[in-house]
């Protein structure tokens, strides 16, 4: 099969490359750079040129393959809102190309996007409102899309991670070093889905060969690792002292990260584990926390 992946030289999308082309699909990757293109023709791939704001290269990229995964998104956080936008008009041109095909696009968002603190998310949870968290804008897109009648699934990633980063994680790594301690919200007792980055490239791979639309996948390993828990380990790494941080001063220490940081956003893969035979072999999430270089 031949694949079109945004982000193909990211974090996640490179994995995702490799997992592809390990099990003999062809892969077409988006990139922006020079460097991109050569670590792409190194893998084997063939190299699109583009990037999320150019709609155009978005729709001939797509045009030009039997199926999409879009694993690209712009981590700036203090353009949040003005990225999610950015990734929903992605998408409405990904289905462009697609519309009326039946070709399969693959999305990706988040496990957090559920509504209800504390409860244990599922696949049948529906996204809140972009209204409400803005990274919703991603599956309010994936559901437009799939009225032009082409087959969408979604990804909902939690902190994905190796000993290089781990998502919001990584965040929370530069603000401990940055301010000397590593801190957490009151008892530290709310829980962060995660995954490792190849497993959860893995799951990208089999759901692309399932080729089924309609669905939404958790890319989940570990159902909820406490955030005091996380901290401890940056705290041990860092050779930095662990403190426990008040709700009302999160934000001053924190900074935008606080909006996510005291979250209680446990996920479950139950259902996507059964519908595509995945079994996440780890390493866990304080695993290679423990394992990372810290200097």
């Amino acid at each position: 099969m031949r694949v079109f992946v945004t982000g193909a030289t990211g974090f996640i999308g490179s994995a995702v490359v490799q997992e592809l082309m390990q099990a003999g699909h062809q892969v077409l990757g988006l990139t922006r750079s020079e460097a991109g293109a050569q670590s792409l023709t190194a893998a084997g791939a063939q190299v699109h040129p583009g990037h999320l704001e150019d709609l155009e290269s978005l729709r001939s990229g797509a045009a030009a393959a039997d199926a999409v995964i879009h694993t690209a998104f712009i981590h700036d956080f203090s353009k949040f809102q003005e990225n999610c936008e950015i990734d929903w008009r992605a998408i409405q041109a990904l289905g462009d190309a697609l519309a009326g095909s039946d070709r399969l696009l693959m999305v990706s968002s988040g496990t957090g996007i559920g509504s209800g603190q504390g409860r244990l998310r599922t696949e049948d949870d529906p996204p809140v409102s972009s209204k409400v968290f803005p990274r919703a804008a991603t599956e309010e897109a994936a559901e437009s899309v799939a009225s032009r009648r082409v087959r969408v699934a979604i990804m909902r990633l939690p902190q994905v991670h190796d000993t290089e980063k781990q998502g919001l994680v990584t965040y929370a790594v530069q603000m401990a070093r940055q301010k000397g301690v590593s801190a957490f919200i009151g008892e530290g007792l709310n829980h962060w889905a995660a995954a490792h980055r190849f497993d959860t490239a893995r799951l990208y791979r089999l759901a692309l060969e399932k080729g089924e639309g309609g669905v939404r996948y958790h890319a989940v390993a570990e159902e909820g690792v406490p955030t005091r828990d996380i901290a401890e380990a940056i705290g041990r790494g860092l050779r930095v002292p662990v403190v426990s941080m008040a709700p009302e001063d999160a934000a001053a220490h924190f900074g935008w990260l606080a909006a996510f940081v005291g979250l209680d956003i446990p996920a479950s893969s139950a259902q996507t584990r059964e519908r595509l035979g995945w079994n996440p072999a780890g390493p866990g999430l304080l695993s290679d926390l423990e394992n990372m270089r810290y200097t």
